[in-house]
């Protein structure tokens, strides 16, 4: 049976992209089946691809977030850059990028004058802190930008605050730029033209801050660092048993009955003064941890994990992330696909929308520059001009 043609088949993205943000964003598009030029320095490339050698030698950071590309290597502060640029772009639907502030204006690739150009091109900014303000020339970095929006405030221990362990700014940036483009694309069907997406880090995790900051704003009141625990649910957050810690997370009054009766054996105990309510529970957090851990503390993780699941009370355990590698919700899905790199094949979660109908692309991870000649001859370059600019490191 002949395979149907992924949804973005036929659509071309130019991505001048670096670390996180934007290459997560393409990744999505990429395995949707568009083509996605990753244009890259000649000395070195994408800087992800130098983070760490821990794939059989590849960066984990380039190889999650790249497949599905083609790499073509460009000196963009070279004379010849621009006419390749200029030819790359008259054949694109999508233009990405996430330089440092200001350089895309400076190379000339400004939405302004991209869009005058082509105006049914759709260009995607992704920025730091946004293109005016006071912090639009700031470079940004996940942890700063966690730190500059309160996330780092909120996370953590009461007396240690702590970065999110995932770059949760970069993947929220990356994944709004993502659905913007798809988007500017649907709209584009309708109207004929392009148009200018931009969107920063910043305002991504903003966005995530609602409720602290709606919290803050009409309470006068800072949400506290509460460790695994949450500030306003209890039982919510890690118990210890015999062996190892059970996570419980109980939000309504006859999941609470039940965990009581059948979980602890105390069925009054629903119903004493001190725990009758979720705000009570709360108001008395340290008591209600000693009695649930005085029962728990007696059983095999496996046994209480066995109440629960017979009580049906939503529970987990903490695992670490080689136990997620093997995880059997993942393993018995058919999760994990294998793509090609120049290290080998590799495993690869699959991306985690399931569309009926549509298979993901799972290409190859990209070598540095792998597609360059193709890309340049496809545009009608001869070999003896691409020979000289390799000779002089424009490519």
């Amino acid at each position: 049976m002949t395979r149907a043609a992924p949804p973005l088949a036929g659509i071309t993205v130019v991505a001048l992209e670096q670390a996180v943000a934007a290459p997560f964003a393409t990744r999505q598009l990429a395995d949707l089946g568009a083509r996605v030029i990753k244009i890259e320095r000649p000395d070195g490339g994408d800087f992800a691809r130098g983070y760490d050698t821990s794939v059989r030698g590849l960066s984990a950071h380039f190889v999650w977030l790249n497949r599905s590309k083609e790499s073509l290597t460009l000196d963009l502060k070279h004379a010849a850059a621009g006419g390749i640029l200029a030819r790359l772009l008259a054949r694109a639907d999508v233009f990405v990028q996430n330089l440092a502030p200001g350089a895309a204006d400076r190379l000339g690739l400004s939405a302004s004058a991209l869009r005058a150009r082509d105006p049914r091109l759709v260009v995607c900014n992704v920025s730091g802190y946004g293109a005016a303000g006071p912090y639009a020339a700031k470079k940004a970095y996940d942890l700063l930008v966690q730190s500059e929006t309160g996330v780092v405030s909120i996370t953590g221990t009461g007396d240690v605050p702590c970065r999110v362990g995932i770059s949760i700014a970069d993947i929220a940036a990356g994944m709004y730029a993502y659905s913007a483009v798809l988007t500017a694309l649907f709209r584009r069907q309708a109207t004929g033209t392009g148009t200018t997406i931009d969107l920063s880090l910043f305002d991504a995790l903003v966005e995530w801050m609602g409720f602290p900051l709606y919290h803050a704003a009409y309470t006068g009141n800072e949400l506290r660092r509460s460790g695994p625990n949450h500030i306003s649910i209890a039982p919510y957050g890690p118990f210890r048993t015999s062996a190892g810690h059970v996570y419980l997370a109980i939000q309504n009054t006859r999941e609470w009955i039940r965990f009581c009766s059948d979980v602890l054996g105390r069925p009054g105990m629903h119903d004493e003064e001190r725990f009758r309510t979720n705000e009570q529970r709360v108001r008395h957090r340290d008591a209600l941890r000693e009695v649930i851990e005085e029962v728990f503390g007696t059983l095999p993780l496996d046994e209480v994990a066995a109440r629960l699941e017979r009580a049906q009370i939503a529970y987990a355990r903490m695992n670490s992330v080689r136990e997620v590698l093997e995880h059997p919700q993942l393993t018995t899905r058919g999760r994990w696909a294998d793509i090609g790199s120049e290290a080998g094949p590799l495993r690869a979660v699959k991306p985690p929308v399931t569309i009926e109908g549509v298979e993901a692309v799972m290409g190859d991870v990209p070598a540095l520059g792998q597609h360059t000649g193709a890309i340049l001859q496809e545009l009608g370059f001869d070999d003896g001009t691409v020979a000289t600019w390799r000779k002089e490191a424009v490519i």
